[in-house]
């Protein structure tokens, strides 16, 4: 399937449509993949048009049962997605320490309680913060603001006494990640 006839159905009005209350009974299989590094490949090429990118991105959810899904009124289109759709490109902390993350597709999330970092695993099996954007998406934190992040993080005790790796945003704890034994700063710890 070309991307024209479900591009033609979208109004590039530059908001997020809400693909959450559509529900079309016509369904198919897109030859859509959104590889674990970000790249969105269409038929095995990847898409290099980043408006394009941001357009499709803008009317994918994830349903329950963990199928990603381009949504228009009339239609929908099962994708294959490798880890998580979309990677937080950069974060930066505002006047009162909230940090703010931005996405290779162009979202920009405040850290608060009603938008936390978890823990996951990668589909190569690396435990990596991830956040969640809208309508069951999620970004992966790129390698570069993990580390960004990690630079102004603090550790403290977590849940059966391990350390945690974190810091505060929006008044709650955003975890990056759990120190062994061998990992922990000087001075830290027992």
């Amino acid at each position: 399937m070309t991307l024209d006839p479900l591009l033609a159905q979208i109004e590039p009005h530059g908001e997020i449509p809400p693909v959450d209350r559509w529900h079309p009974a016509q369904r198919g299989e897109m030859d859509l993949t959104i590889a674990a590094d970000g790249r969105w490949l269409h038929e095995g090429t990847a898409i290099a048009r980043p408006r394009l990118v941001r357009l499709l991105s803008t009317i994918l959810r994830r349903e329950a049962d963990g199928d990603y899904w381009l949504v228009t009124p009339a239609e929908m289109q099962r994708i294959r997605v490798e880890d998580r759709p979309f990677l937080v490109v950069d974060a930066e902390p505002d006047a009162d320490g909230d940090w703010w993350l931005a996405t290779n597709v162009g979202d920009r999330v405040r850290l608060d309680d009603g938008c936390r970092l978890t823990l996951s695993e990668t589909p190569a099996g690396e435990t990596v913060p991830e956040v969640p954007i809208r309508f069951g998406l999620a970004a992966r934190l790129g390698r570069n603001v993990y580390y960004r992040l990690v630079e102004g993080a603090e550790t403290r005790k977590g849940e059966k006494g391990a350390l945690e790796l974190g810091l505060t945003s929006g008044g709650v704890w955003q975890p990056l990640g759990r120190l062994e034994a061998d990992e922990r700063r000087d001075g830290e710890g027992p």
